[in-house]
């Protein structure tokens, strides 16, 4: 993971940070024809015309869930000395399962206390995605969400919870059709505190 500082922006106070997630090149020539040959191998005919560009977009579309996109992480001074949670529900999750290569998709909530700043609303979007778009399983992405948002932002509590559904579960193996799994991280004050934990609990519709 790359962060660089940027220049303040000339609107405002507020602070910026480049995060671009350090990457090994990658060949989508190389990955197409392993596409191909892959799907050849499976007795998928290639010859179709229906299928004769399937090889590209699986290849585009893996890249594609496999790639975030860069984003400057914008905090201001906590200048009114804002105390109280805040938090975003809902924000959607792509992933990879790491063991089977098939996506599982859900939701992500995302809560913080703010200590000397705050952070940019849809920054907790952005950081989901960050961690989300590659191989992963879901206990490490909620808990790599909570851990760089604490080391980024130092609030005073950071509180995680992901529910998302895994075709590897849904589409295959057991079929457990409609099953989600719940994942949560809390650090910080959301951990310690019983009353903030609860609230957090409560806000993201999880109730303990």
């Amino acid at each position: 993971m790359t962060v660089e500082a940027s220049a303040t922006a000339a609107t405002g106070p507020g602070r910026h940070l480049r995060v671009v997630r350090d990457e090994p090149a990658r060949d989508l020539a190389a990955a197409q024809r392993a596409a191909a040959a892959f799907l050849t191998a499976l007795g998928v005919r290639l010859d179709a015309e229906s299928l004769a560009e399937t090889p590209r977009r699986m290849t585009e579309a893996f890249a594609e869930l496999l790639t975030p996109r860069a984003f400057n992480l914008t905090t201001f001074p906590n200048d009114e000395g804002y105390d109280e949670l805040v938090l975003a529900r809902d924000i959607p999750i792509r992933s990879v399962c790491e063991h089977h290569l098939l996506p599982f998709v859900g939701v992500a909530h995302v809560g913080y206390l703010p200590g000397e700043r705050i952070l940019g609303l849809s920054k907790l979007a952005r950081v989901v995605e960050l961690f989300a778009h590659g191989p992963q399983v879901q206990e490490r992405l909620t808990k790599q969400i909570a851990e760089w948002l604490t080391t980024a932002l130092t609030p005073k509590g950071v509180g995680v919870v992901i529910e998302a559904e895994h075709l590897c579960m849904t589409l295959r193996g057991v079929q457990a059709v409609g099953s989600r799994t719940i994942t949560s991280t809390l650090l910080g004050d959301l951990r310690e505190d019983a009353r903030s934990r609860a609230e957090f609990f409560a806000l993201a519709g999880r109730p303990q």
